[in-house]
């Protein structure tokens, strides 16, 4: 029963993608309404910096495991 109602909602959000749309309100008025789009250019560098923390923390990961295991 569970898995049944688990696969609706996963095929709800994928049919709806309007949904499961992330930004809120808030900010999506704020960035719209700036004209120079220095906002919008913080938080999009905001968001790269976010994005690329774990993978950097992965690869790092993954390297020294690589050290490890070939010496």
């Amino acid at each position: 029963m569970r898995k049944t109602i688990l696969l609706v909602i996963i095929l709800l959000v994928l049919l709806f993608p309007e949904v499961a749309d992330a930004q809120c309100a808030m900010c999506r008025a704020a960035l719209e309404s700036e004209a120079d789009n220095s906002q919008a250019e913080g938080i999009n560098n905001g968001i790269v910096y976010l994005m690329a923390i774990p993978y950097v923390l992965v690869g790092g990961l993954f390297y020294f495991i690589y050290r490890k295991m070939r010496s």
